[in-house]
């Protein structure tokens, strides 16, 4: 499996000058995006509203795993460029936090879809683990799950013979740790476990909400709503599985043979693993038109409070 990690790790360039370029092209997206989070992290914490329910609560959690994802993917892309080793007792929980949240992305968004699914069937008697107060269970299952197969994988012997041990300095990327076949062979395993689990739900609650739509002669807006949103879930998961055609297009542009491989690398990472990453929390947030309004106000409040402040 080529992940956000394995991307970023390889974006890296003897030229100078293609470095700047590149850390001048990821750094001011980065900081767009942690701008756009941040200001419906805020939302969220102010409005009592938002957290009494299952779905803006799943959302939330949504936003706070893609920053982690993003942030250590960052934090990755600079360290290789800059060429920085430090010990393995530090890169591995950082590579740990980056594949975790990667599969943990897939596992919210069949959350998700799965709360629509009972919103939609179980209106008045939802399931305990689906009610506000309750949906904390869930989020930490997710959580839970999503971290331990990464523990498993970076448990494994590796079978690079220059990793020594904990206090061994590398740079910091997949390939220093995760090098031999077994590995290998089981991170792709549970990249296709979960996306295959999870496309079938999400795949699995369409088709039944939009048989329930046929039925239902009154509230079929909220039906179809509901049915939309999990088609932009079903879209979402389609911007992750992005990540894995790095391989194709590699292969694709090596035969013209104009780019670097390394450049090849990182034009995957920001196209196919970047831009997706901000691109989808981002949709779902605007097209909400509760939230998309909350937004625009704390958007608005935070400028008038900004102007005054320069005119000083």
């Amino acid at each position: 499996m080529q992940n956000l990690t394995e991307f970023s790790v390889n974006a890296t360039s003897p030229n100078s000058l293609s470095v700047i370029i590149k850390v001048c092209v990821v750094i001011p997206l980065f900081c767009l995006f942690l701008c756009c989070i941040l200001i419906m992290l805020q939302v969220f914490a102010s409005n009592r509203q938002f957290m009494e329910t299952s779905r803006y609560v799943l959302f939330a959690h949504m936003l706070i795993n893609d920053t982690l994802q993003i942030l250590s993917s960052v934090l990755l892309f600079l360290c290789v460029m800059a060429q920085v080793k430090f010990a393995m007792v530090l890169c591995v929980p950082l590579l740990v936090i980056s594949t975790a949240t990667f599969q943990n992305t897939t596992l919210i968004l069949a959350a998700m879809s799965l709360e629509r699914y009972v919103a939609i069937f179980y209106p008045l008697q939802r399931p305990a683990a689906w009610r506000s107060e309750r949906i904390w269970i869930t989020v930490v299952s997710l959580w839970f799950v999503s971290f331990v197969f990464p523990i498993i994988e970076y448990a494994m012997k590796s079978g690079n013979p220059a990793v020594l041990g904990l206090t061994t300095p590398v740079l910091c990327k997949v390939a220093a740790i995760n090098s031999s076949f077994i590995q290998t062979l089981f991170r792709a395993a549970v990249s296709v476990l979960f996306f295959a689990v999870v496309a079938f739900v999400i795949l699995f609650t369409y088709v039944r909400i939009l048989l329930e739509t046929r039925k239902l002669r009154q509230d079929r807006l909220s039906v179809k709503r509901a049915m939309h949103t999990v088609l932009l879930h079903g879209f979402q998961l389609l911007l992750c599985i992005l990540a894995f055609t790095g391989p194709i297009t590699e292969t694709l542009v090596v035969l013209h043979k104009v780019w670097t491989r390394e450049d090849i690398a990182f034009f995957n990472y920001f196209c196919f693993i970047l831009v997706p990453r901000f691109l989808s929390p981002l949709i779902y947030g605007f097209r909400d038109q509760v939230l998309r309004r909350h937004m625009v106000k704390n958007f608005l409040f935070c400028t008038k409070t900004v102007k005054p402040f320069f005119k000083q």
